[in-house]
């Protein structure tokens, strides 16, 4: 039914006699999660129902932040009290009532990262009935004894290979990367992975009470000499009498010496800093372990075959390959039959949503987050759950249109199994495909929060205020003709071979706008991410290079903590605390820049730590967050918020939106640049103190775009980018394309892995891969402007890019 007030809207049916488990409605009433404006709205259950509006509109805070928290609440009020004091609890959501509501399971694009142990067998549980096979029905050595299904496992005591710790690769040094310059001494430095200032001093100096000579070129002392000063694990513990300085006195103390070998694998391997880690793996080289080969087992697990391949062979293996190998294995006995069966239904999933190039042992970290919501999605389907409602959140993120159609069949079968289905989606073929829609705008952040529409699709078209309604219903029409721009030169990519390209030349022009596209796994990412980006940096330094920067815009979190926020990356805070620090009010108190931080002792409050809230613990309840009893959620002490600029103290400034901020500084040109460039970007909404784990990763992305806007750069240089649109509402990818075809304009070079048609067909020049993913992708399959590659009908883009076009 429509929520807005002066219209009445599709009738939806009404709650049964008196009792909730039979009403056929979802009701919220009072929702104020987050920007939510005190939303009524009811969903009829069993359906698809799609959450639309532009980006931050506060569809997320309805279905996931209200609606599947208020599940999660209701869950864990039925589990027992002591039990839930080891359960990490979300907080109640504000809501006056949800009625009418089930069990519910949440796939949501996590934006942490997960570890380096965790592989698409782990995420999707199929390697649990890998190892049962070979534990079970595996072919044994003679008389070797029969291994239990963790002996098949990296990740665990019983299976892991000893050398690597079940990793498969090992980190080792060398003197020549320990020692690039043997000309030099170790006073001078010859030891370059030793740390820099003071600590870096105190090792040579414990070096030389050692008796060894660090005014001697490195090549000239003897090898054994040079093998124990970078390799020993001895850390001999000497009084080291530092030189006296004119000014201040310096006094005996007892220094321990630690190689460089032992100082660059300690660091890379305990320290937090991502500075430091960076450092130190300049120092190592990463390579297959020697005793498993990179295969990550024990060699008593290794022994053991099924359809005579090693586990590890298994596991390498496309999942559509694998699902191959166990459709022609003639299984033996009862066991192999009925497992090898279980697996088969477990990869089908999988397959038909497009993920079948994956391999088992491929790491969740090289994963897009589309991805490892289609895993978790496949796992639920093969659950057989019945009667709860999944919560999705854009599950057609990375795919390619082919693939978004294996997808909405997905989405039937949840749905005709007898569950609810809630999706959080921008892709118009989904919205289309749903039963029931809820728009939620009309704009973004304190703009947007209301239900504009809550009915069947096609009852949106009357909705005037719906920016989803202007793009769902228009017609098709051809993309407004732009002439192609011409190159102003090329780069070649030559023999690419990295994870599936194979000896792939091609070139991509420079001056213009390139899409990269192609199925799900075809190799755009490796191709753009790694291989175009690597042969650019490559070749900076020259001269004749007309590419003078490279910038890459990826979707990671601009921070991972809630200190981390928009000002502080874009460097606004920085201007926000130089203008607050030059008040004379200020000055009288002798206040520097930092007493401004929240982060650092000083002006923020000690109560909560510059937090702003407190976590109440509730025992068996959920934890609760309330707002600070002493700086009632600003962050800082009394005395700091005495002093204002213009009117408003700076927990106030940071509160701002950055529309309003734009504004308020119009005066101030540093931070009027950088504001400027967040809205033309479609980010006035976003709050300056926005914590950066409120953001998505369309939103991180657009704030590192804006970032570049605002430096005004003349070099020409080519931009990077990952899926721009991921997470944009087709309004805000209109917003988005007009700044990246000014950057062309402006005399730089675009590169887009992107799905979107309607922004590859905008482009100048397109490259296709495929004709699959996985093995089967890596090829060019098409190359050249827009209205060419859809005409020649080459490979799976071509269709989508002709309808996209208006072509017939």
């Amino acid at each position: 039914m429509r929520h807005s007030p002066d219209a009445p809207g599709p009738a939806v049916p009404g709650p049964g006699p008196g009792r909730d488990a039979v009403d056929p409605c979802v009701r919220v009433r009072g929702a104020r999660e987050h920007n939510l404006h005190g939303v009524d709205v009811d969903i009829p259950r069993d359906t698809l129902t799609v959450f639309t509006g532009v980006s931050g509109s506060g569809k997320s805070s309805l279905a996931f932040g209200t609606l599947y928290a208020e599940a999660q609440r209701r869950y864990f009020e039925s589990v027992a009290p002591y039990a839930r004091r080891l359960i990490h609890q979300i907080g109640a959501p504000k809501v006056d009532t949800v009625t009418g509501l089930p069990p519910a399971v949440s796939l949501e694009q996590r934006r942490s990262s997960p570890g380096s142990r965790s592989s698409v067998g782990t995420v999707t549980l199929l390697s649990n009935s890998l190892r049962m096979l070979y534990s079970r029905a595996g072919t044994y050595p003679p008389g070797a004894p029969r291994l239990d299904s963790d002996a098949f496992s990296p990740n665990t005591a019983s299976g892991a290979c000893p050398s690597c710790h079940g990793l498969g690769r090992i980190h080792r040094t060398s003197e020549e990367l320990l020692v690039p310059d043997p000309s030099l001494s170790i006073r001078q430095g010859a030891i370059a992975a030793w740390p820099g200032a003071w600590q870096g001093k105190n090792l040579r100096d414990v070096l030389e009470v050692l008796g060894h000579d660090v005014d001697r070129p490195w090549r000239e002392l003897p090898a054994a000499e040079r093998e124990w000063i970078l390799f020993t694990e001895e850390q001999p513990v000497v009084t080291v009498h530092p030189v006296r300085d004119a000014d201040r006195i310096q006094r005996p103390y007892q220094g321990t010496y630690m190689s460089a070998h032992r100082y660059v694998m300690r660091t890379f391997s305990d320290t937090k800093s991502a500075t430091l880690r960076a450092r130190a793996e300049k120092f190592l080289t990463d390579a297959p372990c020697p005793v498993c080969e990179g295969r990550r087992l024990r060699p008593e697990a290794l022994a053991v075959t099924f359809a005579g391949r090693t586990i590890a062979e298994l596991a390498g293996l496309a999942l559509s390959e694998l699902d191959g190998v166990l459709a022609s294995f003639r299984a033996e006995g009862e066991a192999a039959r009925v497992l090898a069966e279980d697996l088969r239904g477990r990869i089908a999933p999988v397959v038909e949503l497009g993920l079948g190039y994956l391999s088992l042992d491929r790491t969740a970290p090289t994963l897009s987050a589309g991805e490892l919501q289609r895993l978790r999605l496949a796992t639920q389907l093969r659950s057989g759950l019945f009667g709860v409602v999944y919560v999705l959140d854009e599950p057609s993120a990375g795919l390619h249109p082919a693939d978004t159609e294996a997808l909405l069949g997905v989405l039937d079968r949840l749905k005709s199994a007898g569950n609810t289905v809630f999706v959080v989606e921008h892709h118009l073929d989904v919205v289309r495909h749903a039963d029931w829609l809820v728009d939620v705008g009309p704009l973004a952040g304190e703009h947007g929060g209301r239900v504009l529409y809550s009915g069947p699709p096609e009852g949106l078209a009357g909705v005037a205020e719906s920016a989803t309604a202007r793009h769902l219903f228009a017609r098709p029409a051809a993309v407004a003709a732009r002439p192609v721009r011409t190159a102003t030169g090329t780069v070649r990519v030559t023999g690419a071979d990295r994870h599936n390209l194979r000896d792939l030349s091609v070139e991509f022009p420079l001056g213009v706008f390139t899409a990269v596209t192609g199925v799900s796994g075809s190799g755009k990412s490796t191709l753009v991410g790694q291989v175009l980006a690597r042969e650019v940096d490559g070749r900076l330094a020259e001269a004749d290079f007309p590419v003078r920067r490279l910038v890459e815009v990826d979707q990671k979190p601009i921070g991972r903590t809630p200190r981390s926020n928009l000002a502080t990356y874009t460097g606004l805070f920085d201007v926000v605390r130089r203008l607050f620090t030059a008040l004379p009010e200020s000055k009288a108190r002798g206040w520097k820049a930092g007493r401004f931080s929240f982060n650092v002792p000083g002006g923020r409050c000690e109560t909560c730590q510059g937090e702003g809230f407190v976590s109440v613990e509730l025992l068996f309840l959920p934890s609760t967050y309330a707002p600070c009893p002493v700086c009632a959620g600003a962050r800082y002490n009394a005395e700091t918020l005495e002093v204002r600029y213009a009117g408003l103290d700076i927990a106030q400034v940071l509160g701002l939106t950055v529309e309003a901020a734009a504004a308020f500084f119009a005066d101030v040109p540093a931070a009027a640049r950088s504001l400027r460039a967040l809205v033309d970007i479609g980010l006035g909404y976003l709050r300056l103190g926005q914590p950066a784990t409120e953001l998505s990763g369309g939103e991180a992305q657009r704030i590192k775009l804006a970032t570049e806007l605002q430096r005004l750069r003349r070099d020409h240089t080519l931009y990077l980018l990952d899926e721009p649109t991921t997470g944009l509402h087709p309004a805000d990818v209109r917003v988005l394309l007009g700044q990246l075809h000014g950057l062309v304009d402006a005399g730089h070079s675009v590169v887009v892995v992107e799905h979107d048609m309607e922004v590859v067909a905008g482009a100048d020049w397109v490259v296709d891969l495929g004709p699959g993913g996985g093995a089967e992708g890596g090829r060019v399959t098409a190359c050249g402007p827009p209205a060419e590659v859809a005409a020649r009908g080459e490979g799976r883009t071509a269709r989508y890019l002709a309808r996209a076009l208006g072509a017939s």
